[in-house]
């Protein structure tokens, strides 16, 4: 296979970005604004997750609407399982926070014990693919968790946390380009902190102005993010630019 997964620029960050806040905002769209309830929107959208990886696993290399349909997908699933955690089986933010750090130190370990890279740039086989889907499950996850410890639980407001991780971001970027971070360490730091950056974004805008947001709601704010991945994806779907490898030439017809 070639390598499954787009090449690291600004417009996967973007992307990115956009995903993690409509994770939060699509979540609580199908929950509250539908009324799905916990429950049902995590059986709902899981089932949808399972066949858009199904499709992403079957290819051969990397397709952007498969991928960052993939992404968005499992960025609701994510909040959903956190939200479950706290909301309905009553787990504390900080134990929740803990956990999924666990949980993803041992995929990391997992992952290097049996591959020997965590890059990115080497989704050349399905293990090494489902490693990575995985480790992205439990950042999304724990991002939701550690960025809801922030903004409720220490009660610090949705901007001031997107200040906070925005910044922590910026240090990572700056570690890696000026100290001469580990590129691979660099990423998946910047990885697990756009999460909790985007959602705190999404809560800004779409919760009420009582709780210390916009008050644009939650399906404004999800079919604003929604159009923009969109347009960024269909970008780059025309445009190749975030393709690492080109396919391999075809023999001529003779």
């Amino acid at each position: 296979m070639l390598n499954k997964v787009p090449e690291v620029t600004l417009y996967f960050w973007i992307i990115k970005i956009l995903c993690t806040t409509v994770g939060e905002t699509a979540a609580d769209y199908l929950n509250v604004n539908l009324g799905f309830g916990l429950t049902n929107t995590t059986y709902v959208v899981s089932a949808i997750l399972a066949v858009a990886l199904v499709f992403q696993f079957r290819l051969r290399l990397y397709v952007p609407t498969v991928y960052w349909l993939a992404v968005v997908l499992i960025s609701v699933v994510g909040t959903l399982i956190t939200d479950n955690l706290v909301d309905n089986l009553g787990v504390a933010l900080t134990t929740s926070t803990i956990a999924f750090a666990v949980a993803l130190a041992v995929t990391f370990a997992a992952w290097y014990a049996s591959e020997r890279t965590l890059s990115i740039h080497t989704i050349v086989t399905r293990r090494r693919e489902a490693f990575y889907w995985l480790a992205v499950l439990f950042t999304f996850a724990l991002g939701t968790a550690a960025g809801d410890l922030l903004a409720e639980k220490i009660d610090i407001g949705y901007w001031k946390s997107a200040l906070v991780f925005g910044g922590a971001i910026a240090v990572v970027f700056f570690a890696q380009r000026v100290f001469k971070l580990n590129a691979i360490l660099a990423f998946w730091i910047a990885y697990i902190l756009t999460r909790p950056f985007g959602a705190s974004i999404g809560d800004y805008l779409s919760q009420p102005k009582a709780d210390g947001g916009l008050g644009l709601g939650t399906t404004s704010t999800s079919v604003m993010f929604l159009t923009a991945i969109a347009g960024t994806v269909a970008y780059l779907t025309l445009t190749k630019k975030d393709r690492t490898e080109a396919p391999a030439a075809q023999p001529a017809l003779a």
